[in-house]
């Protein structure tokens, strides 16, 4: 934040104390008046005290308004501080004080920097070539009183010396104090305003952080219940095709449906209580792994579906992350084969470890899907290879069907997997 984009604002609360505050001077000026006049400090040569009620009023009253026009404020306190003292008007306590608050004041408040250095400069300018012709005056005036003027370094030398270093503390007091509670006030402005900052990233990050739950929750979600499914669609129909020929086969169909219906269930179950678990919130809590996939594969020949599974290079762990990701993106490819690679589907899956990455491919030779906009379940593996740091690509094949291709990056480490042994594709 610049200095030109801080602009201080008054509140009732401040006003209302400026108003005090120049209640108080008024009060306190007239009291010195009134007794300066008693205690004869100019003598007989003074005004009368009407004039010094004028002078108070012209030096105290403008500091109610002095946060909302400081510059207008010192101007006029300046001008009668200069007036009064010029008349010999015997109060010289109350309007220092006033003159101080008021320049104090243009330091502090006003948003227009070079403006409000002009102003105090202008008035502090003032004020010293005052000083000077005074002690001119003083000088050249054989007749005046006050310390003696005799010697090369007199007594009037000296207290001239003290009125300039004290009226340089005076005016550099005011000057300075502006000036720290001007960066106080823009120091405390930067700080309010990166709170507000982070208060909205706090705001926007817990938004994507739900919207991103709610698109993990729909992946797993469909991922557990696509896989299934689809696989008791094929059993249930088979069933029903033999329902009337072969009571045996039907049956075994069925068999392999409850138990499709049973997994998926179980799988459900683990999702949600994972969901429900604040500490199980990680890929860490999830049972599925690289290591499971021959599993997938042997569901997929049990349903008619001829699945290979070799692997290719140096297996190493891999994150847990990683693993999920990969395993559900070989579920959902297989689905995706079994379900749009009509009745002569078939699927090779190759697990690929190199020093870098690992590659999944799942190459479907089937008939090629359906053109069109990807659905969800495209959607959701490239979602998951994008979160391991990876990559996936999925289209038809030159020779047909249709390929599903996800490459991420590897950590090495000490832990080897077992390749599993390769299934052969069954009779097709």
């Amino acid at each position: 934040m610049s200095s030109a984009a801080l602009v201080r604002t008054t509140t009732p609360a401040q006003r209302r104390n400026d108003v005090w505050l120049a209640l108080a001077l008024l009060i306190s000026a007239v009291i010195s008046a009134w007794l300066g006049t008693v205690a004869g400090f100019y003598g007989e040569n003074t005004p009368a005290f009407g004039w010094a009620l004028v002078y108070v009023a012209a030096l105290a009253l403008p500091l109610a308004l002095r946060r909302r026009f400081p510059e207008a404020t010192l101007i006029v306190v300046a001008l009668a501080f200069f007036v009064g003292v010029s008349v010999r008007i015997p109060e010289i306590y109350v309007g220092n004080v006033a003159l101080f608050i008021a320049m104090y004041t243009v330091g502090a408040w006003v948003s227009d920097r070079r403006r409000a250095t002009v102003v105090r400069l202008a008035v502090i300018a003032g004020m010293f070539v005052w000083l000077l012709v005074v002690t001119f005056q003083s000088a050249i005036d054989p007749d005046g009183d006050g310390p003696s003027r005799a010697g090369l370094f007199s007594p009037f030398a000296a207290y001239m010396i003290i009125q300039f270093l004290v009226n340089a503390a005076y005016f550099g007091g005011a000057y300075f104090f502006g000036e720290r509670a001007w960066a106080d006030a823009r120091a405390r402005a930067v700080l309010e305003e990166r709170t507000a900052e982070l208060e909205r990233e706090r705001e926007i990050t817990a938004a994507q952080a739900v919207a991103l739950d709610r698109v993990r929750i729909a992946r797993e979600l469909h991922d557990v219940v696509a896989h299934h499914v689809s696989a008791m669609g094929v059993q249930a129909g088979a069933a029903r095709t033999v329902l009337d020929d072969d009571t045996a086969a039907a049956r075994e169909a069925l068999v392999t449906v409850e138990t499709s219906a049973r997994e998926a269930l179980t799988e459900l179950r683990q999702l949600l209580e994972t969901l429900r678990t604040p500490d199980a919130d990680t890929p860490a809590a999830s049972t599925v792994r690289l290591d499971s996939i021959p599993e997938l594969i042997a569901h997929a020949n049990e349903n008619g579906m001829p699945t290979t599974f070799a692997v290719v290079g140096d297996p190493t762990e891999l994150p847990e992350l990683v693993q999920v990701n990969l395993y559900r993106i070989a579920q959902e490819a297989l689905t995706n084969a079994r379900r749009h690679g009509g009745p002569d589907a078939a699927a090779d899956v190759r697990l690929r470890f190199d020093d870098d990455h690992v590659e999944l491919e799942v190459a479907n030779r089937g008939r090629e899907q359906v053109a069109g906009r990807a659905g969800l379940g495209i959607v959701g593996m490239r979602e998951r290879a994008a979160a391991s740091g990876g990559t996936l690509e999925a289209g038809p094949r030159t020779r047909g069907g249709f390929v599903v291709r996800a490459r991420v990056p590897a950590r090495l480490g000490t832990t080897r997997i077992a390749p599993p042994t390769p299934v052969s594709a069954g009779p097709r």
